[in-house]
């Protein structure tokens, strides 16, 4: 409700300052639970916290002259919105209404609501990265299996899955049967390998200690290695080890599609992790690439949209990588403070980081150039400068206020389809939710 209270500011603050009156200063739709009036405007909180708005007079321009005045579905509809707006108008607003500002004050208006969530957006991401830091991989070892199971194992969930028979393809079966065995023990469990313990060499290489490059140096060492025994060099309680491994055989898909395979080593290791502070010159990189990879999910969400209906309602496997809603956000918040793993000061890092994504989203999300929303807006103020820049070099008069009373019916198709996408949001998060765990 902050997040949302401060983009609406933006929009008011600016408003405020072109001379512009502003009636209306609510967060939240619905019926209002509480208001103040404060001089001119109304401020108050409404029941449904999904939304706020802010009412400016004039947001609508007067009927373009010339307009035709033939009765159409369609002209009665725009008709009756405009005059509805026009109604908020009185006469000492005179040069107050929206419409008559210059197209510039126009755009700062309607873009100083989003720039207001990019800004909370850098500040939250800036304090996430600087104060809490993010996640990088070491060369110290987290978990070691014992055995190792085919993909889809029956057996996986069991409290001592490498004690419990099972065939090649990971089914049941009965002792003594033909391809029936206990699995078979992983390669690091074998070589004496142990949670805790840092890989420092390879073969007598020295590995580097720096986060992810050490990592991503064993990897490969493993990968290449198929059948073929790797000194592992380990530190443990002070001490430096040799331990010898032999990597097995594993086939991994070589992308997502899972059309092509490839063969290479796997020992059963998985790293720790430490969260890593980085430097203020290093925030603009990856505030960089979270704001690309934020715009990459949205441009996602129309191809996502068919999954995400199956997923609701015909019981198919819920797309982690999917949208989620405003209950599904919830639940895996829920999920990562009831985490025991995590520490406090993890879980906290965690929700900065959360409302941080999401004021980012807001930001990219109002900008789309489609009305209703911010950037709809700040289009027809484009538009409307481009026309008379236009009309000026052909020796043309002024076209005046673009009308965007025009684009009503594309406003109310556009809020069908987000009501529409949300209530679908809503179900799927109910029935079928992205967890983080099983």
């Amino acid at each position: 409700m902050f997040s949302i209270a401060f983009h609406e500011a933006g929009h008011f603050w600016w408003a405020r300052k072109f001379g512009m009156r502003v009636p209306q200063f609510m967060v939240g739709f619905g019926p209002t639970v509480y208001s103040r009036r404060r001089g001119e405007t109304e401020y108050g909180v409404k029941a449904v916290p999904l939304g706020g708005y802010i009412r400016i007079v004039g947001m609508i321009p007067p009927a373009e002259e010339g307009e035709s005045k033939r009765a159409t579905r369609m002209r009665s509809f725009i008709a009756e919105v405009r005059g509805q707006a026009l109604n908020d108008v009185r006469p000492s607003d005179r040069d107050r209404v929206f419409y008559k500002k210059p197209w510039w004050q126009r755009v700062i208006v309607m873009f100083a609501g989003p720039f207001h969530n990019l800004v909370l957006a850098v500040v939250f991401f800036t304090v996430v990265l600087t104060g809490f830091g993010i996640p990088e991989i070491t060369t110290t070892i987290r978990t070691v299996p014992e055995c190792v199971l085919p993909a889809g194992a029956a057996t996986a969930g069991a409290e001592d899955p490498c004690s419990i028979p099972i065939t090649p393809e990971g089914a049941l079966c009965e002792p003594g049967a033909a391809g029936c065995a206990l699995p078979v023990r992983s390669p690091a469990a074998e070589a004496g390998l142990r949670p805790e313990d840092t890989i420092v060499a390879l073969d007598g290489e020295p590995v580097p200690q720096e986060t992810d490059v050490g990592w991503e140096q064993v990897q490969e060492a493993i990968r290449v290695s198929a059948d073929e025994p790797v000194v592992f060099t380990v530190e443990r309680d002070g001490e430096r080890l040799d331990l010898p491994v032999t990597p097995i055989e594993n086939e991994v898909y070589l992308s997502e599609d899972g059309e092509q395979t490839r063969v290479v080593g796997y020992v059963g290791i998985s790293p720790l992790q430490t969260e890593v502070r980085q430097s203020l010159t290093e925030v603009p990189g990856h505030f960089g690439d979270i704001v690309v990879r934020s715009v990459d999910r949205l441009l996602e969400i129309p191809e996502r949209v068919p999954q995400l209906f199956r997923a609701a309602f015909l019981g198919e496997e819920r797309d982690p990588l999917g949208p989620i809603g405003v209950v599904g956000v919830s639940r895996i918040s829920g999920e990562v403070f009831a985490f025991e793993e995590f520490s406090a000061t993890q879980k906290i890092g965690y929700f900065i980081q959360l409302l941080a994504g999401m004021n980012l989203v807001l930001f990219l999300f109002n900008l789309l150039p489609i009305y209703p929303l911010d950037g709809g807006h700040v289009a027809g103020a484009l538009y409307e400068k481009a026309r008379s820049v236009v009309a000026r070099l052909r020796g043309r008069p002024d076209p005046g206020p673009f009308d965007i009373a025009r684009l009503m019916p594309v406003a109310y198709a556009v809020a069908g389809l987000f009501i529409g996408l949300s209530l679908l949001l809503l179900v799927a998060d109910i029935v079928n939710p992205v967890r983080l765990a099983g």
